[in-house]
């Protein structure tokens, strides 16, 4: 037994064939140890297969990952449609780093006015503790004579335990001075790819975690190999979850001073559990892309998810900015909960608000006081606001009331036909003229680091302009249309309104609109003053346009131009409305979606027709062949007889 113990397998394997034969336990070690040999070299070769497999592997997936830099950032997409990825976006994600800069410089002023005040307060406090101990040093001597002013002082204060009280409440106040602002808790709802997230990581400084969720593997994979591909700083900052956005953000309710809210659709399904996750004083970031349904395409769709009914205007897109604000506030005051508008940009395919989210059960019952129904006239363009609160003062009480109406009649006073109801809408501003400032100015001092700048400045611009107070707009050539009649132009028009004693701006939403505080009757008194100067053809009198010219102008328009007709930037000839980039420019196909021809309208003829060859080898015929055969059927219809 010892000896077979001693023996080792590199032994054994040199034992001849005599001793093979001669010792039987000898000759069981060497077999078990030649079939050892031969296992290993077997796992050796197959390990040695399985590499080069994997190997070829990684080869043809690095092959199929191409590189796309944004900003700072850089990402590893795959060519096929696994992980969504949208170029379009870059707006977007600009406007949010631009307004996510602001917000923390913001909010370290907040902390700041915050700590100045405790520091005033906690001065006031000894004071008064200072005069109420004097007092108390005096009583205890056996005087009674107390200056009048140490008495006053110290009947205000509290008299019990006077000295201990004050210094347990300084102590207690520079313990919270000496509380640091901590960075800002990011959470990116919706990552997909990551890119989001890793240029808030990599570009924005004094930012904090970044959680990215996803509830889909393959984003999730592709998040966390683009944290690495990073670098440390997006190791260090960022981290990427599979979860459900939903249940993750009710499970952190108060815990992300900044929630960002990108989905493909509609944000409704989120926006109960993000107005929850949010910090008090944090801000939320909120995109809506389905905008045939915020635009009046499904009313009842809209209705249904958002809580409103959206009219078809020229405002439409404005309209849906109000009714996703007015969602979120439904949504958070359930929870004793209210937004504070900051931002809120209509670009490209999709609307995109910023706001901030407060806890107050007080400024909560202002919310029917910010919220309007609107009634749409059918034949002409007037339409008219409904608050649906307001407020009654008594001595230094405020009572709250529901609002007066109707606001209209039946029928339109300007043209007699019936009205649309829409709503409820935000009616209050959704913009914060300070805080737009501070984004421009920021904007404009980084313009290297914004790959989108010139859209997202000229944006910006147009909306410093526009009037705050007033909400949606009116469209010039709408108001022609109703009268047929030859459009003026805007600075007449707005030389008009403005020499009316009314205010008149832009809109980012529509080149063409036009936000004036102007009543509707002074808006077409001076349209029937211009046509009286440039006449029109007779219309059938049932016609909007001929019952609003039957009647007389109250007002006499003054076409003379005003100083203020033109805006800055107009007078300064900034670019305002950029044309789009490139072809093309706008949604895409949804991750894990087959491209296949009907994509043409997003992607374009030449990467769909690509995709096809590739995914079919070629043999798929192209649009243009299809294209070939329906002519040569057009040029000889008759049918084949067999």
């Amino acid at each position: 037994m010892n000896l077979l113990i001693t023996i080792s397998l590199k032994q054994a394997k040199s034992i001849t064939a005599t001793s093979y034969f001669c010792f039987p336990s000898i000759k069981v070690l060497a077999l078990k140890a030649s079939i050892g040999v031969a296992v290993r070299s077997e796992k050796k070769s197959s390990l040695v297969e399985r590499g080069e497999e994997r190997r070829e592997a990684m080869a043809a997936e690095l092959d199929e990952l191409t590189v796309v830099k944004e900003g700072e950032a850089e990402i590893l997409m795959h060519a096929k449609n696994e992980v969504f990825y949208n170029k379009t976006q870059v707006n977007n994600r600009d406007i949010s780093i631009a307004v996510l800069r602001i917000f923390i410089s913001k909010r370290k002023e907040e902390h700041e006015s915050k700590l100045s005040k405790r520091t005033k307060s906690a001065a006031k406090v000894s004071e008064s503790g200072a005069a109420e101990s004097a007092v108390n040093e005096e009583k205890c001597n056996g005087n009674t004579k107390v200056p009048k002013e140490t008495s006053e002082v110290a009947e205000k204060t509290s008299t019990a335990e006077p000295c201990t009280t004050f210094e347990e409440m300084v102590k207690t106040t520079e313990g919270k001075v000496r509380v640091e602002l901590k960075p800002p808790r990011v959470l990116e709802a919706l990552s997909a790819s990551g890119l989001r997230a890793l240029r808030y990581a990599r570009e924005i400084e004094g930012i904090g975690q970044i959680v990215a969720l996803d509830n889909d593997k393959a984003s999730v994979e592709a998040c966390r190999r683009n944290i690495k591909f990073n670098g440390s700083v997006a190791i260090s900052k960022v981290e990427s979850n599979l979860a459900d956005a939903r249940v993750y953000m009710l499970t952190h309710p108060k815990e992300f001073d900044v929630v960002d809210l990108d989905p493909y659709g509609s944000p409704s399904v989120f926006l109960d559990s993000a107005v929850q996750s949010v910090a008090d004083g944090g801000i939320l970031m909120c995109t809506a892309t389905d905008m045939a349904v915020l635009c009046g395409g499904n009313g009842e769709v809209c209705y249904s998810k958002y809580g409103s009914y959206p009219l078809r205007g020229k405002y439409c897109h404005e309209m849906a900015l109000r009714i996703l604000l007015a969602s979120i506030e439904s949504h958070a005051n359930r929870y004793k909960r209210y937004i504070v508008p900051v931002l809120s940009v209509q670009m490209d395919f999709y609307v995109r608000v910023f706001v901030r989210v407060y806890t107050s059960a007080g400024a909560m019952k202002n919310t029917p006081l910010k919220l309007s129904y609107v009634y749409q006239c059918i034949g002409c363009d007037s339409f008219h606001l409904q608050p649906i609160g307001r407020t009654l003062a008594k001595n230094n009480s405020v009572r709250y009331m529901p609002g007066f109406g109707p606001a209209v009649p039946q029928e339109c006073t300007d043209c007699g036909k019936k009205f649309n109801m829409g709503g409820p809408v935000w009616s209050a501003p959704i913009h914060d003229p300070e805080w737009v400032a501070s984004i421009l100015e920021d904007v404009k001092s980084m313009k290297d680091r914004y790959p989108a700048y010139e859209r997202i400045s000229a944006v910006l611009t147009t909306i410093s302009e526009e009037l705050p107070d007033v909400p949606l707009f009116l469209s010039l050539h709408n108001l022609c249309a109703t009268l047929k009649c030859t459009s003026p132009s805007a600075v007449i028009f707005r030389s008009a309104v403005i020499n009316a004693g009314f205010r008149i701006s832009g809109t980012h939403v529509n080149p063409l609109g036009l936000k004036s505080d102007a009543p509707m009757d002074v808006i077409w008194d001076i349209m029937r003053c211009w046509v009286k100067n440039h006449p029109v053809k007779a219309q059938a009198p049932d016609q909007a346009g001929s019952v609003i010219l039957a009647k007389e102008p109250v007002l006499q328009a003054n076409f003379a131009r005003a100083v203020a007709s033109l805006s800055k930037a107009q007078a300064k000839k900034v670019a305002r409305f950029l044309p789009n980039p490139e072809r093309h420019w706008g949604p895409k196909v949804k991750a894990g979606r087959i491209i296949t021809s009907k994509h043409i309208s997003l992607l374009g003829p030449e990467a769909v027709n690509g995709y096809l060859s590739h995914e079919n080898g070629g043999d798929e015929e192209g649009p243009e062949t299809k294209r070939v055969k329906t002519e040569e059927e057009v040029e000889d219809p008759t049918p084949e007889v067999s």
